[in-house]
């Protein structure tokens, strides 16, 4: 009656053990770190590398506990902080030769200090936020009146190209403050001009203005609509942009939001190295489209040392040198849309882009007359160039829908369309507000996290072996696995863990040891009814199921619509209280009838059980 089957024995202790291993990352902490990341759109990190850092350090005398690769970074493991300046100087003088132009960031980071073989299977520590690990705080002032003067500045550009396709004669436009102001010699021309911008675009509000019967003006002025869309993309494009930035620092799990209408609260966890961290954020970033000068002996009289004028030499993903006119064509303002996919007619890796009116109609204009000329894609960051792709114009382009493909594998494809998709500030930004939490702040609010929990464990643990007796003692087993559990599977998941996920961690004790008071009292009911033990123990858990099934879905709702609706410290709790209420079902229920089987189950005929004190009517 009270008998797992040896299977059903097998796999919880399976998962038990699973349980420990994927949990023993979190006691060995952290040791010192360089991380080394491209810090060019074209650089890309491989193996070769890896052996030149290896050597390099090899070289300096200097001893690495682990080095490990991913698909952004190369990390250093070291013993301790003296070591960890030192490897930094050296990889940063062996791969930034020209510390102007580096082509490598180099920073100082933290590792998990866990063995090896707990590292090759995947069991890595919990990722801590940033009230725990330290780290810092930056909040942002998105420069909105900015992002509306770029759009004024660009229509004034796109409004000259459309009046001189129409064949309209103007005497000017120019942007003043917040409008753009066309002037005409007649009336006959600004209203051919109203008619035209009219049936451009939906987002100019147009009104006439007359100084002088020779100083006819046709005003535009943005649409409220207008403005709100142009807010809101900067501050989604901004949002984007920094998420990739971000990436060169390694800083697992940051957090990246908007705060009110133009702001945006950027925290980075284990980031002790501010200056890094705002060189990074504070970066400004172009896109551009130039023409590639084929003319025959420019390059190789360029790069003998002759450049011609109005020419630039670049160098291409592959490393080859290419010159590209100064002349700009296009830039990423015009860019909408950006999606790695395939060609429809050599199935190749392609980026496939969408550009706006404007943009559609000047690169229509410039494909048209280079047919057969290559076309060069620029990234322009911190005034230094580098071509991401640069294709072969095959024939005009219209329509606003363009195609980039040619020598690229399907993660280069990916690669190109982030970049042309988030490589550039929609607006520029401003660090308003600065906060650094040092690393034994963190350290205290640990250690304060975890005393409460241990001692609210105890406290549990005394009052249910009192209570209950042996049953007692098998519920804070059941309870230490739960914990154990929400651990492993934590650091499983890879969660941060803030100090409000701890409070969670405490509450999540407190609820999981319900279910084992709800069986107990069952059993201690059924025995009161003059039932047998092995009878009674066998109806406390399955009756008592119903009841904490019940009691712990309605309290995974409110769960999950935490999760669903908060945000930052909110969402931290409702993820380690979804998983806590999941792992103290398990634990409860399974964990704990295995032990009682074990200990009562083969007995045949059983008188009694130790689960404290039993009223009985009559007593």
């Amino acid at each position: 009656m009270n008998r797992y089957p040896l299977w059903k024995n097998i796999l919880i202790g399976l998962v038990l053990i699973l349980g420990l291993i994927y949990t023993l990352p979190n006691f060995y902490g952290e040791v010192p770190a360089v991380q080394v990341s491209s810090g060019k759109a074209t650089l890309k990190l491989d193996a070769s590398l890896n052996g030149t850092i290896e050597q390099t350090l090899r070289d300096a005398g200097i001893e690495h506990t682990g080095l490990f690769i991913d698909v952004n970074s190369i990390r250093v493991r070291v013993a301790n902080t003296d070591v960890q300046l030192r490897a930094k100087d050296v990889i940063e003088k062996r791969l930034n030769p020209d510390p102007r132009d580096p082509s490598y960031v180099v920073a100082l980071n933290l590792l998990s200090a866990s063995p090896n073989w707990l590292t090759a299977i995947h069991a890595l520590p919990m990722y801590l936020g940033l009230d725990l690990r330290g780290g810092v705080h930056f909040l942002l002032q998105v420069d909105m009146p900015g992002a509306i003067t770029k759009r004024l500045d660009a229509t004034a550009a796109d409004l000259r190209t459309l009046l001189r396709d129409k064949n309209v004669r103007h005497a000017g436009i120019t942007r003043e403050g917040n409008n753009v102001v066309l002037r005409f010699r007649d009336a006959e021309q600004r209203e051919a001009a109203r008619r035209a911008v009219a049936g451009s675009t939906a987002d100019l509000q147009l009104a006439d203005r007359d100084d002088s019967a020779d100083d006819l003006r046709l005003v535009a002025t943005l649409s409220q609509a207008a403005q709100k869309n142009i807010r809101d993309f900067a501050i989604k494009q901004n949002i984007t942009t920094l998420h990739n930035r971000i990436n060169e620092l390694g800083v697992a799990e940051p957090v990246i939001q908007q705060q009110g209408v133009d702001r945006i609260v950027v925290q980075l966890p284990g980031v002790q190295d501010v200056a890094k961290a705002k060189d990074i954020l504070g970066r400004t970033a172009t896109l551009e489209v130039r023409l590639v000068d084929e003319t025959p002996g420019a390059l190789e009289g360029a790069l003998a040392g002759s450049v011609p004028l109005g020419t630039e030499i670049y160098n291409e993903r592959g490393g080859s040198p290419i010159l590209v006119r100064n002349q700009v064509v296009l830039t990423g303002d015009r860019l909408t849309d950006a999606q790695p996919g395939f060609d429809g007619q050599t199935h190749e890796p392609a980026v496939h882009l969408t550009l706006d009116a404007a943009g559609s109609r000047i690169f229509r204009d410039v494909t048209r007359e280079n047919v057969g000329k290559r076309m060069a894609i620029l990234l322009i960051e911190k005034g230094k160039g580098e071509v991401v792709t640069a294709p072969v114009i095959r024939t005009e382009i219209g329509g606003g829908r363009v195609q980039i493909s040619g020598r690229m594998t399907t993660q280069e494809a990916s690669d190109v369309a982030l970049l042309l998709r988030a490589g550039s500030l929609a607006a520029p930004m401003e660090i308003i507000e600065e906060r650094t939490v040092g690393p034994s702040l963190g350290a205290e609010n640990i250690a304060k996290g975890f005393h409460s929990t241990l001692w609210g464990f105890v406290a549990i643990a005394i009052f249910m072996s009192v209570y209950y007796m042996l049953f007692g003692l098998v519920s804070v087993i059941a309870l230490a696995a739960n914990l154990l559990l929400l651990v492993a599977l934590l650091s499983l998941l890879q969660a941060t863990l803030t100090l409000p996920g701890i409070a969670a961690m405490a509450l999540t004790l407190g609820m999981a040891i319900d279910a084992n008071v709800l069986i107990n009292e069952r059993i201690r009911e059924e025995l009161r009814n003059g039932v047998s033990p092995q009878a009674a123990i066998h109806a406390g858990y399955e009756r008592a199921f119903d009841t904490i099934l019940d009691s712990n879905i309605t309290t995974l709702i409110a769960g999950i619509a935490l999760l669903v609706f908060g945000s930052g410290p909110v969402r931290g709790f409702a993820v380690v209280h979804c998983l806590g209420i999941l792992t103290s079902m398990f634990s409860a229920i399974l964990i704990s009838r295995m032990l009682v089987n074990i200990i009562y189950g083969r007995r045949r005929k059983l008188e009694s059980v130790s689960i404290g004190q039993i009223w009985k009517p009559g007593n």
